[in-house]
């Protein structure tokens, strides 16, 4: 005789994923959102076969894992980001799948959001982008991505949030946050030492211990411990010859050990290589494309991946532990209920008024005004009446293209007609002239951006052209920089060179010959060779910015947004200027025989540059002017045992609102170990009037004094002399002020 379904479990089954449970006969706990969380995971543990629990820890699709219908628990849908929500492709395919309600709202890159220095950004960013990912239905963010800027050549630095740890960790914990008040999670990546994409699926990192801890994994365990994080996925890299995904280390002494995380560690598509290695050391779910997870198989071979069949069967076998099958399960399940089965969600929504005014907010808080002799910028209608602007990123779709981070976008506003739009309104006049032509492709995945960027003229012509344009305005915007195409800033390549392709030195250098009110742009997620800098008058960063990057430039251009974007990494003159290619060492960059050594050590970013003479460096980290100007005063300083807070009053001494950011180093006067000239530990972003003097506060902790003893595996503050140094970029410091720490402390990074 059949069994009678439960009608209160039947609507119960329906809420989380549409499945009845024929076998049950009262509400099981796990569907009891009134129970605790604990508690629901081991009933629904208790209640799965080993098949069951293998199951749910691989991929059933490119983007997606079962569930277990028998038990009506859904299954996962991830979805790539950081910047925006990727495009549905077919089931086992990288096809598009032809859906026409995946079109969403690119974001800025987030190199552009770490420029904003405002976690309040981070938190709109994050709560934007979440309910997007929530109203397409996806459980797991593919993003956001922290990884160290360590070389301007990576071409995934796009990605990422900069040069420095304490200013990634202040920034990706909002994002987290916000992102997670959707029920979606946000998987921080790439964990860890993903600083190049040469290689990147087998080069082996070595890094000691001390730089590991100080420089590169901060970010991360920010995300974890302060962000609560519910998701993170290991890198394709080796790190001390083990592959990330299988890293006993990085996964389970540290990540899970130490930091106590809850969460589940998804792989990178296609970063498996071993059973037994990923079984054992810490990796929960496996994604890819074929039956190796990456590249070589037959069609719908998920049930071949290294945690299906072949890990079911060494169980089955007991060569290897259910203890360790059990863990993976209940944290997959522990996702589950965080996201598909909270009933309490909110339902999101997508391409909304509300999403496009973040995306131009954040984009113009990000833009970074570098240099603007003579106050050239603002252009104002009583200074100029026509402006020529040349350059193919003026004209160019960025949203495509790049790797994972592709989007198919509602709608995006190119700089061109962003700024024609805003200085119409104004009474200006914009002609464009292209001045040089790179890559007249727009197509990634399947997403084209219909585009036809073709011109036939020579690179002799197109500059002869600008030029001629040039000589007839008040004022030229050249608008350029890298792209999203091979070499430049993109997934699984990194860039040749560190100067601007496509002879756009050369244009530029013409431009300035031919118009002494020169602005140069550039679209970039890396720092880049300035070879015309002394002839250019006005340098603005523009970065990637997404749908609203034509409105988000020109409301800086005009001035109706006050420019106050602060450099995330340092720019030097040139390559040799960077620590990892100082001594043209190839076992430091890209790597020798598969091993890639990090023997600069700390001196990442402005750690190294700032040891150097001021001519090697074009703009420090930090560094962003603003359309008025600011006096920092002399700091209060009050200290409590190991903590200190100081006060600095922010003067605006100019005649339009800004946003100034206080930054605060850290010098070690006399240690027993090598620390950096000094290093960030605080900083705050205050807005102040014409006039007005605001205080900016900001605490340091003891984490602000200390340095990571790999000997102890403990974190060290000693007792002696400090200089805090306050000023708004890491070589513009205004003031020094020296105070004592009486007492050692140390303490070490488990989670009590």
């Amino acid at each position: 005789m059949k069994k009678l379904v439960n009608l209160t479990l039947l609507g119960a089954a329906l809420l989380t994923g549409g499945y009845m449970l024929a076998e049950e006969t009262a509400r099981p706990i796990y569907l009891d959102e009134s129970k605790p969380l604990e508690e629901r995971v081991e009933d629904a543990l208790s209640r799965m076969t080993l098949a069951e629990k293998v199951g749910i820890i691989h991929a059933q699709s490119k983007f997606s894992s079962p569930g277990v219908q028998r038990l009506g628990i859904p299954g996962i849908w991830c979805t790539d980001g950081p910047h925006g929500i990727r495009p549905d492709v077919l089931w086992d395919e990288w096809e598009q799948a032809g859906a026409t309600n995946d079109s969403c709202v690119a974001f800025p890159a987030l190199t552009c959001l770490a420029a904003t220095w405002n976690p309040d950004m981070a938190l709109l960013y994050g709560k934007s982008i979440g309910e997007e990912a929530r109203y397409r239905n996806k459980n797991v963010l593919l993003g956001p991505g922290v990884n160290i800027y360590r070389t301007p050549l990576n071409g995934r630095n796009f990605e990422y949030m900069g040069e420095d740890p304490l200013l990634a960790s202040r920034i990706v914990v909002p994002y987290v946050k916000g992102v997670q008040e959707n029920g979606v999670a946000a998987c921080v990546k790439h964990y860890a030492l993903n600083n190049q994409e040469v290689d990147r699926d087998h080069v082996d990192v070595r890094v000691d211990d001390r730089t590991l801890h100080e420089i590169y994994l901060p970010a991360f365990k920010a995300a974890v411990i302060d962000g609560g994080a519910w998701s993170i996925m290991p890198g394709y890299n080796k790190y001390d010859g083990e592959h990330a995904c299988e890293n006993h280390t990085l996964l389970l002494d540290i990540l899970k050990g130490d930091w106590g995380f809850d969460g589940v560690t998804i792989s990178d598509w296609g970063a498996v290589h071993n059973t037994e290695k990923v079984a054992s050391n810490g990796l929960d779910m496996e994604f890819g494309s074929w039956t190796n997870g990456l590249n070589w198989g037959a069609s719908n071979a998920y049930d071949d991946y290294y945690l299906a069949k072949p890990y079911q069967k060494l169980l089955e076998e007991g060569k290897l532990p259910i203890a360790d099958l059990d863990d993976k399960a209940r944290r997959v399940l522990r996702l589950i209920m965080r996201t598909e089965m909270d009933r309490n969600r909110p339902y999101g929504s997508l391409n909304s008024d509300e999403h496009y005014d973040a995306a131009r907010r954040i984009g113009g808080e990000g833009i970074v005004l570098l240099k603007n002799e003579d106050n050239l910028l603002p252009l104002l209608s009583d200074k100029v009446k026509k402006v020529l602007v040349v350059g193919e990123n003026a004209i160019k779709m960025m949203t495509v293209g790049g790797g994972s981070s592709s989007l198919k976008v509602q709608r995006e506003t190119l700089p061109l007609d962003g700024i024609r739009k805003l200085a119409a309104e104004k009474g200006i006049e914009v002609v464009y002239e292209r001045g040089y032509v790179g890559d007249v492709t727009g197509e990634y995945n399947g997403v084209t951006t219909g585009q036809d960027l073709n011109d036939s003229r020579s690179p002799e012509q197109l500059i002869a052209d600008a030029v001629k344009a040039a000589r007839e305005a008040d004022a030229v915007i050249f608008i350029g920089g890298l792209n999203k195409s091979d070499h430049q800033d993109a997934e699984g390549v990194d860039r040749r060179q560190y100067s601007l392709p496509y002879g756009q030195d050369d244009v530029i250098s013409a431009l300035a010959n031919a118009n002494p009110n020169l602005i140069v742009m550039g679209l970039t997620g890396n720092a880049y060779a300035m070879p015309w800098l002394d002839k250019v008058p006005a340098v603005v960063q523009g970065w990637y910015i997404g749908s609203e990057a034509g409105n988000a430039l020109a409301d800086v251009v005009f001035g109706d947004v006050n420019p106050s974007g602060k450099l995330p990494m340092t720019f030097a003159v040139a390559l040799e200027d960077y620590a990892p290619h100082a001594a043209a060492d190839q076992e430091m960059y890209p790597g020798k025989d598969g091993i890639v050594k990090y023997k600069e050590g700390l001196g990442v970013g402005y750690r190294h540059t700032d040891r150097l003479k001021p001519s090697r460096v074009n703009f420090p980290f930090g560094h962003g002017l603003s359309y008025t100007s600011f006096k920092l005063g002399k700091p209060g300083i009050t200290q409590n045992g190991d903590s200190v807070t100081l006060r600095v009053p922010v003067t605006n001494t100019g005649k339009r609102a800004g946003s100034e950011v206080v930054q605060v180093y850290v010098s070690d006067r006399k240690s027993s170990v090598e620390r950096p000239e000094k290093e960030l530990k605080g900083f705050a972003k205050v807005s102040v009037e014409p006039g007005e003097t605001v205080e900016a506060v900001i605490k340091l902790g003891k984490e602000a004094f200390a340095f990571y003893d790999p000997n102890s595996n403990l974190w060290t503050v000693e007792p002696g002399d400090f200089e805090l140094l306050v000023g708004n970029s890491s070589r513009n410091i205004t003031s020094r002020n020296r105070i004592t720490l009486h007492d050692s402390i140390t303490w070490s990074d488990a989670v009590k």
